[in-house]
């Protein structure tokens, strides 16, 4: 987002409170025209409640929401919203769906709903009760209903979560081509493979931002961290003994390949010894990149500071 510019999706020191407890805490966001923006964060961050004020279905204890300078009640027909979970009618038709929520919006261009159904390759199952969809087509389905009056902005909350990874890759390419076709996307996501693929992301920790930028410059979020790679398998006594070290920040283990991020006051060469002794053979270390989820897990477990 360039200073000085208020973004397509404008929110101001967002804040939710349930039962006294803060959820969002002054959560502020600005999002590009024809970008791919995502929050991330671990459950329970708060990312469900962050989309649904940004869509008016809850009001924020404190805070604003604008979509392309109006109140977000006043652009409710700029976007679409599709939901964590199916939120479409399950006794009813592919077709008597989408056929309903273009309705709802004034929709009466049929040539535009058979668009939809070729394009989320819905057409051999217009007759289909969408309750009897698999997981991946009533995903496709609710996003066909979300484009149904060809909104400007488009709000995914988790799009992709319970899918095969064939579905999942078919529905990012679409969403890189309807940003292309002009519309702007505003997705929530666990996933750090998904996070990689967006144009801007925010990073959420307990309610609050805790990162916020580009994929590869939130890479550089732990400032004068150093990360080392080295092909060792998973040993329980050798987490506890380099956990144990003065400046150790995190350990992440991928299958045979132990990822090690430390503060400089911990010495390559410490690392190696302590490995060494523990294994009871030499190993080399090798320095590496730090890798979304690397920087996302040691800053949302509050173990850096981030800029």
């Amino acid at each position: 987002m360039i200073a000085g510019n208020e973004g397509v999706i404008h929110a101001s020191g967002l804040t939710k409170r349930y039962t006294g407890r803060v959820v969002v805490d002054a959560v502020s966001l600005d999002v590009d025209r024809q970008q791919i923006f995502g929050l991330l964060g671990p459950n329970a961050s708060g990312k469900t409640t962050i989309i649904r004020m940004l869509c008016g279905i809850i009001n924020p204890d404190a805070g604003s929401v604008r979509l392309n300078g109006a109140s977000i009640r006043a652009a409710r027909a700029d976007f679409g919203y599709v939901a964590q979970y199916f939120g479409q009618y399950e006794e009813l038709s592919v077709w008597e769906n989408l056929a309903f929520y273009a309705r709802m919006y004034r929709v009466t261009d049929v040539q535009r709903l058979e668009f939809l159904l070729q394009r989320y390759e819905l057409a051999p199952y217009r007759d289909q009760l969408a309750g009897s969809l698999s997981g991946g087509y009533q995903r496709r389905l609710a996003l066909a209903c979300a484009l149904a009056h060809d909104p400007a902005v488009l709000f995914l909350d988790e799009p992709t979560a319970g899918i095969d990874p064939v579905t999942r890759k078919m529905l990012w390419d679409d969403f890189y081509s309807l940003t292309a076709e002009g519309k702007t996307l505003f997705v929530t996501t666990h996933y750090m493979e998904e996070a990689q693929r967006c144009n801007e992301l925010v990073f959420l920790s307990a309610g609050r931002t805790v990162a916020h930028g580009t994929p590869e410059t939130i890479k550089q979020a732990l400032g004068d961290v150093k990360m080392y790679s080295a092909q060792i398998a998973y040993r329980p006594d050798l987490q506890a003994a380099l956990l144990a070290l003065e400046g150790m920040v995190l350990l992440n283990q991928f299958g045979d390949e132990l990822r090690i991020a430390v503060r400089p006051v911990l010495a390559r060469d410490t690392l190696e010894a302590t490995i060494n002794r523990v294994l009871g053979e030499p190993c080399r270390l090798q320095e590496a990149e730090p890798s979304l989820e690397d920087v996302f897990i040691a800053i949302t477990r509050g173990e850096t500071d981030t800029p």
